[in-house]
């Protein structure tokens, strides 16, 4: 059990009375702890959520385009982006995947040279997505197990379920007290306070809690229900598919109520979906297992340093969408003027236009499931953090379409922006993204 009181790092002041509830680190959401005393959970002010994927736009196949000289001093080649370009270096699926189980293997992992092999793509099968992902806060995972469990119990359960569980010990406590007097005599009625009423409204009462999240709850389904239809570990009325899409609405429920000045916001399914799908099919039986409750950590850990992006009251604050945003515009000019000017200038396509759903949705609406996965390799072995990276390969989205976009005008440019090519080289995009200067990508997570 928990020990103590569980409460949510304090809030830094922000406009409009908002409140900002969310770890930096990953376990300072939750206490450790060991104590058989009942927990007690404070909920903070609810706050307006945004809708950052209300917008879901049909993938078309447009030709790629050509790629562009590096105007700046280091030069880059100047290849189609649909031509087969390695990226870093070439390194066969049997060498990198030798390298990676040997990495793996070791006692003290080099997290350096792991997180360079896991940059160029890590192979499919044998659970090596799934350990490589995990390796950077496994020893966080084991011990986070156990309190996600307490802390689903405590509030995920139905309240009728929770409160027989935590008063069964009580009464076989009482009884085995009286086993030793009389057994006989009259049954005693259980009282029930008026908290623990199902009519009760009042803030601390365990089914007022478990009413106020429906709606939250029915949103999550819906959502869930959408998450890439095309594949049937999501989708369809399987058992198999149910259980994984309930899996992820407790993950998503559970975040909801630790960090009530978000909430939920729809988007976060999607950002979910790969963290869960790749942990889900580890050939580690007992880590496939566990697939639930790694998933939910490691989603705390992935959104630590985006989380403000889905707080509309934080928009213009430095930590807000915009500010990220903008972030990505000088990222764009410093590497190539000409392409920025033409975008904010002649055709004024601004970030907002196409790139709030890269940045808040961590690209996983642009690109095909398997492509997500290629990408988030790269995204989550950056050792500057994941926001950095993300922003880098946004701005090598814009530099592999550079010759469209100058040909085009605002209609065609937002367009081509919002339904980004599918045949465009993603081994040669992530080089380019590797190659950009991040001088002005400095936001990080610590890992």
């Amino acid at each position: 059990m928990l020990k103590g009181k569980l409460k949510l790092p304090l809030p830094l002041p922000i406009p409009d009375n908002a409140r900002r509830i969310f770890p930096d680190q990953l376990g300072s959401l939750i206490i450790a702890g060991g104590s058989s005393e009942s927990e007690e959970f404070e909920f903070g002010e609810e706050m307006e959520s945004i809708h950052p994927a209300l917008l879901r736009f049909h993938r078309e196949i447009n030709e790629a385009d050509e790629a562009i000289d590096n105007h700046k001093t280091r030069q880059r080649p100047n290849k189609d982006a649909v031509n087969p370009v390695p990226a870093l270096k070439s390194i066969s699926e049997e060498e990198k995947r030798s390298d990676l189980e040997y990495e793996l293997s070791q006692r003290e992992i080099n997290l350096e040279k792991l997180q360079r092999i896991a940059s160029t793509g890590i192979p499919d099968g044998g659970g090596l997505r799934a350990t490589a992902w995990k390796d950077l806060w496994e020893e966080q995972l084991k011990e986070s197990r156990q309190k996600y469990a307490n802390l689903k119990e405590e509030l995920l359960l139905n309240p009728s379920k929770s409160e027989l569980i935590r008063k069964e010990g009580e009464e076989l406590s009482s009884a085995n007290q009286h086993e030793e007097g009389s057994s006989d005599g009259p049954l005693r009625r259980r009282e029930i306070s008026q908290e623990d009423h199902p009519l009760s409204l009042g803030k601390a009462s365990l089914w007022g809690q478990y009413f106020k999240y429906t709606e939250t709850i029915e949103q999550i389904d819906r959502d869930l229900q959408r998450t890439h239809p095309d594949i049937p570990f999501f989708s369809g009325e399987s058992s198999f598919s149910l259980k994984n899409r309930e899996a992820m609405k407790n993950i998503l429920l559970l975040f909801a109520k630790l960090n009530p000045a978000i909430c939920y916001v729809q988007g976060m399914n999607e950002v979910l979906a790969p963290i869960y799908y790749v942990f889900s099919i580890d050939t580690n039986k007992q880590k496939a297992e566990n697939a639930e409750a790694d998933s939910f950590f490691c989603f705390v850990r992935v959104l630590g340093d985006s989380v403000d992006h889905f707080c509309q009251q934080l928009d213009n604050s430095s930590s807000g969408i915009l500010s990220t945003l903008s972030r990505l515009s000088d990222l764009l000019k410093v590497n190539d003027e000409q392409l920025w000017h033409h975008l904010e200038f002649t055709t004024k396509v601004k970030p907002q236009f196409y790139a709030f759903r890269w940045i808040t949705l961590l690209l996983t609406q642009e690109f095909k499931f398997e492509s997500i996965l290629r990408i988030w390799d790269t995204l989550l072995s950056n050792p500057f953090g994941v926001q950095d990276m993300l922003l880098r390969i946004c701005c090598a989205m814009l530099l592999c379409v550079k010759s469209r976009l100058l040909s085009g005008d605002f209609v065609a440019n937002l367009k081509l922006l919002q339904h980004y090519p599918e045949d465009i080289n993603l081994e040669y995009l992530l080089q380019v993204a590797q190659d950009i200067s991040p001088d002005t990508s400095s936001y990080c997570l610590s890992l």
